[in-house]
């Protein structure tokens, strides 16, 4: 007699929910992750027998004794909700009543054009190129290092983003400046591309289900990667090995090396690119309509913080010393 398959462990059925979401391999991550110090902060009570003091008990200890920032908790709010409704299929009817931890509005740093020429002259090679889509286009780093081949049209100068934050796609440009380099980039990505189909590789990953509808679409050359990653490995959840793209910690650090480089003395990160080119835009004269669907942002109220930032002193209020 056949023995009954033993259920599947918790953190498991929170892999599958996720992934039946089509949410990213990311977000799953963060997800498990969060779930797990919820059980261990509970001394490993299983969350069926828990329900909304223990995560309002979670979520104070998160603001009162760790000191994390607003949006941390709501993250591990979000990955709690997640599993009370997706996973054990037990809604939360009452209110969470948690204390929060304090929000901060901060404004962005923002490099002068000058500046942001200077970092990208102190980097080479492919670090160089995704800095330059990066300032020039208003992409998230993830979303730079996630483009395909098919998402770039160069005889319109633009760039799809696919399944950007929040899983909407949008349009923005390709400077006329980086064509030239990026395709030559291209060829040598095609070159490691053909060699890898030559050792019977060659594979992506392909979001959602597309794998199953389409077989064979993962050695397509119109779904590589732009920015493919140095090596194969295994994707970790199909077992198949693969060729990611480049991870965002080697740009990281040649950003941060470029800047120290260039004498700057502001905290820049691969973010600030993005926020410099929101800005430079305003100072162009571009509305801030127009900026909001190419940074693609869902509230303008998101975008008018570039207002606050532009190159004209305190609010753009003229100082009376100045006078």
């Amino acid at each position: 007699m056949q023995a009954e398959p033993r259920p599947k462990k918790l953190l498991d059925q929170v892999r599958d929910a996720v992934r039946l979401k089509h949410y990213s391999y990311r977000t799953e991550q963060t997800y498990v992750q969060w779930i797990r110090r919820f059980i261990l902060f509970h001394n490993k009570r299983h969350p069926q027998e828990m329900g909304v003091p223990e995560i309002e008990a979670f979520l104070t200890h998160l603001a009162v004794q760790e000191h994390v920032a607003a949006s941390t908790q709501n993250q591990a709010l979000s990955a709690l909700l997640f599993l009370y409704r997706h996973v054990l299929q037990l809604p939360l009817d009452e209110r969470i009543d948690a204390i929060r931890a304090k929000s901060s509005r901060k404004l962005p740093t923002v490099l002068t054009s000058e500046e942001v020429r200077a970092v990208i002259q102190h980097m080479s090679g492919v670090h160089r190129l995704i800095v330059q889509l990066l300032y020039g286009s208003g992409l998230r780093l993830r979303e730079a290092m996630q483009l395909r081949i098919k998402d770039l049209d160069f005889p319109q100068s633009q760039i799809v983003v696919r399944d950007a934050k929040g899983q909407e796609s949008r349009l923005t440009m390709l400077p006329n400046s980086v064509q030239m380099p990026l395709k030559e980039h291209l060829q040598q990505v095609k070159h490691t591309h053909q060699q890898d189909l030559n050792l019977g590789y060659g594979a992506v990953t392909l979001p959602f289900a597309l794998a199953r509808k389409y077989p064979n679409a993962n050695r397509q050359w119109v779904w590589q990667f732009v920015f493919p990653a140095s090596t194969r490995c295994k994707d970790p959840r199909s077992g198949a090995i693969v060729r990611f793209h480049l991870h965002e910690s080697g740009l990281q650090k040649a950003v941060k090396r470029a800047v120290r480089q260039a004498g700057i003395q502001k905290r820049v990160g691969c973010h600030t690119f993005r926020h410099s080119f929101a800005t430079h835009l305003l100072e162009n004269g571009y509305d801030i309509r127009t900026i909001q669907e190419l940074l693609g942002h869902k509230d303008v109220k998101t975008t008018m913080i570039y207002t606050h930032v532009l190159n004209r002193g305190g609010r753009g209020v003229r100082s009376p010393l100045d006078r």
